[in-house]
């Protein structure tokens, strides 16, 4: 087919085909894109169940996602990449050293995707995509960012 495809066939693709790798890099090392995420969180600072629920509930949009982060922080616990003592969960030295391994994983992927672009090309995508959003009713200084 050689019809000029639009804008949200692409949207979707690339957004699938992003969520793909992350998942089958993040499962081959034995945690969820929610717990990767969960540890990036704690990363910055020990937290509440319900804080990290707050935090990840932009990623809970799909039906068929938990609206809660109880499951992956208690197999977090049970793997020791993040400890729970008095209602808050901090990530363990064992936690930050999988956290970093990963996220050289991930940011290979992340390369890898925009590897043909150069940098005003890369600039000129992500402030195009900011712009529609905008154009859609997206308002940054409605949400945490």
């Amino acid at each position: 087919m050689n019809a000029t495809r639009p804008l949200g066939y692409w949207l979707k693709l690339v957004d699938s085909l992003i969520d793909e790798q992350f998942a089958a890099t993040l499962e081959e090392h034995g945690v969820t894109r929610r717990q990767w995420q969960v540890l990036n969180l704690l990363e910055q600072q020990p937290a509440t169940e319900p804080e990290l629920t707050a935090g990840l509930s932009p990623f809970f949009a799909s039906p068929d996602e938990p609206t809660s982060v109880s499951e992956h922080l208690m197999e977090l616990v049970e793997s020791g990449w993040i400890s729970h003592e008095e209602g808050e969960f901090s990530i363990t030295d064992r936690g930050h050293v999988s956290l970093m391994k990963l996220s050289e994983l991930i940011e290979k992927i992340r390369t890898q995707s925009g590897q043909d672009l150069d940098g005003s090309e890369y600039a000129a995508v992500v402030a195009t995509l900011e712009k529609m959003a905008r154009n859609l009713g997206w308002d940054p200084d409605s949400e945490d960012n």
